[in-house]
């Protein structure tokens, strides 16, 4: 029984090598950026599109604020004119108006608390995106295509044999001082 789980054991392990192999580091690793950029993008989106309903949930509050300013004034004159029953209605429609306003008001927060996680979302997304991108790019520099001043090549030295012996003499001069 322990030599066939020995035996599994490195058959894994070579599978798990071989895969290795195969699989190359620097395509995941563009797959994956790719995949970031996707996702960066469709965030990004989703940000405008509450950044628009925050727009519209703040118009439509005013609006909803200038009618019941407008019911007050007509309020004033039913009663004025001691009109009660049309003063009751429009008091039911000014209590209908406030609770839209109200329901308004907290979708309103509530999108401007999406849109401030989003952002905070896209912020650590845009450094993560940044950082991939830079080990992409380490990646893709190729030292053999890169210019001759960040290559280096061994170059052939040709030394004379009289450097070798004026060489010699110091090292030698250097040593019987010590």
């Amino acid at each position: 029984m322990a030599l066939i789980t020995r035996m599994t054991r490195l058959f894994r392990a070579d599978m798990h090598a071989v895969l290795d192999r195969i699989e190359e580091p620097d395509i995941l690793l563009r797959q994956a950026l790719r995949e970031m950029e996707t996702s960066f993008a469709s965030d990004e989106q989703q940000l405008k599109l509450l950044k628009h309903e925050v727009v519209q949930l703040q118009n439509r509050g005013e609006s909803f604020e200038q009618a019941l300013q407008e019911m007050d004034d007509e309020l004033d004159i039913c009663f004025f004119s001691q009109q009660d029953d049309l003063a009751r209605a429009l008091v039911k429609r000014k209590l209908e108006t406030r609770r839209h306003l109200k329901l308004t008001e907290e979708k309103l927060t509530a999108t401007r608390q999406s849109c401030s996680i989003l952002e905070q979302k896209l912020n650590e997304q845009r450094a993560q995106l940044e950082n991939m991108r830079q080990k992409v790019e380490l990646l893709n520099d190729d030292p053999t295509s890169s210019s001759g001043e960040n290559s280096w090549q061994p170059h052939e030295f040709s030394i004379r044999d009289d450097e070798v012996e004026i060489a010699f003499l110091k090292e030698k001069q250097r040593r019987s001082h010590s």
